[in-house]
């Protein structure tokens, strides 16, 4: 598949970004493996990582059945780095019309960080394939549900920042898409076993919230 038919599959089965800021190259295969036995086919290495493009090389070519991409992507050139890795995901804390451009040009899905409407929408417009709504922290559900009814309404919105399991039903009821997770799933030196956990905790989480 290619890397926007993979997102769309991920979407539909286990809409979860596991965001894994910090990890290591040496660290990447068991978390990987720890991840994707969980279900989760969406994983997201920050480049303010250690060697982040070693780490999204090495998860790429051990998951190729997992969309596996870099997150705090700032400009154009480092969507181009990712690319070369190997990473097909390019996610960004922030709207920037250059790093969107160049993702759909290297025909990667791009998930910018917006709040506000006027970033939603200008978002779009440059080729967004989702919006993240980043920091969760400081928005609530009802400002989702807002959101929700002026965009369009195949657009998908994934809060980013905070997201616990038992934080998700509240979101998902309001119009959440999905879910970018981060320190809760993973953070430096936490073991693969405790991962796997805490991936099969938001994995249960998503499947109660549907039903």
């Amino acid at each position: 598949m290619n890397a926007h038919d993979t997102f769309g599959a991920a979407m539909r089965t286990l809409p979860l970004v596991a965001i894994l800021r910090g990890l290591t190259p040496d660290e990447a295969p068991a978390i990987g493996a720890a991840l994707t036995l969980a279900g989760f086919g969406l994983l997201e290495v920050p480049l303010n990582s250690p060697q982040p493009l070693e780490s999204i090389a090495r998860l790429a070519h051990q998951h190729p059945q997992a969309l596996v991409g870099a997150g705090t992507v700032l400009n154009a050139q480092q969507v181009r780095e990712v690319h070369a890795a190997g990473g097909r995901l390019i996610v960004s804390p922030n709207f920037n019309a250059e790093v969107i451009r160049e993702a759909v040009r290297l025909d990667m899905p791009c998930l910018p960080g917006v709040m506000t409407p006027t970033e939603a929408f200008a978002a779009l417009d440059a080729g967004a394939t989702a919006l993240k709504l980043f920091p969760a922290e400081m928005i609530s559900p009802a400002v989702l549900k807002a959101l929700r009814a002026v965009l369009p309404g195949d657009t998908a919105l994934l809060p980013v920042g905070g997201i616990t399991p038992d934080c998700m039903a509240a979101w998902h009821a309001a119009g959440a898409a999905g879910f970018g997770i981060g320190s809760a799933l993973y953070k430096p030196g936490k073991s693969a076993a405790d991962v796997g956990s805490a991936a099969n905790a938001f994995a249960a989480a998503w499947s109660k919230s549907n039903s």
